[in-house]
């Protein structure tokens, strides 16, 4: 019998928790509900490996859901984040992306949409656990015009000045570094980047490839790596026909 994915709930409406227990109870995951950060913290750290899916409550007692996790984020690059919540304006969602959230949904939601995201977000973290532990020819650093990434360790530097980058930003970099030269339509980098339907109505791809140009491109107005292909997608280019010998 296969393991069950164990999903971390940290809430602290505790009826609310304890209805989201029960339906991904319902779906067949195995799920630990915590009340605070710092006890989901605890949990992550002495069950290293053994948690799938984290799904976050912003406001939180005393450690806000922003500060755990980045503190997630610290101790693990790859582990999903869920965040739920309350606050719906374009600047909290930013903020939730920043500090490194794979995805955010607000409060109140459709249990259909919430059960989706969540199988979505397990499917492709257990596909790119397999890929990291099959694929050891898989690409962990790169350089393209003035920058230097490793993946591994998040580590950008531009010329000599380090970047900071988040974890939605390095993945979608590195799915462009693995595709270079191809046209990727939106649908796939919504599926594969973001592990949300490819027919969702989001300007998720476009606001996180207007972050790619800001960081990378000498004149972002002007992109030379990161292209908008009109009616077809967007293509990753490291040496613009240009620079080519």
């Amino acid at each position: 019998m296969a393991t069950k994915e164990h999903i971390l709930v940290v809430e602290d409406e505790e009826h609310l928790a304890l209805g989201i227990k029960y339906n991904l109870d319902a779906e067949g995951y195995r799920v630990t509900a915590v009340g605070d950060g710092p006890a989901a913290l605890r949990i992550i750290e002495e069950q290293r490996g053994e948690v799938d899916l984290v799904i976050l409550d912003l406001m939180l007692p005393g450690m806000s859901g922003y500060a755990v996790c980045e503190a997630i984020r610290a101790a693990d690059k790859d582990l999903p984040v869920l965040i739920l919540s309350a606050r719906t304006l374009t600047e909290d969602r930013t903020r939730g992306f920043d500090v490194g959230a794979n995805q955010y949904l607000t409060k109140p939601f459709d249990l259909d949409e919430f059960l989706s995201r969540v199988k979505n977000l397990l499917t492709l973290h257990s596909s790119r656990t397999q890929q990291k532990a099959e694929a050891s020819q898989s690409v962990t650093t790169f350089e393209f015009g003035d920058a230097k990434i490793n993946f591994d360790t998040f580590q950008v530097t531009i010329g000599e000045e380090p970047v900071r980058m988040t974890q939605l930003e390095m993945t979608l970099l590195r799915y462009f570094v693995e595709n270079q030269g191809r046209v990727i339509p939106r649908q796939e980098l919504l599926e594969n980047v973001w592990a949300l339907p490819g027919n969702l109505s989001t300007r998720a791809p476009d606001q996180f490839i207007r972050r790619l140009r800001k960081t990378f491109e000498p004149d972002p107005a002007q992109p030379r790596h990161f292209l908008t292909i009109r009616d077809a997608g967007y293509r990753f280019v490291a040496e613009p026909e240009e620079e080519q010998h």
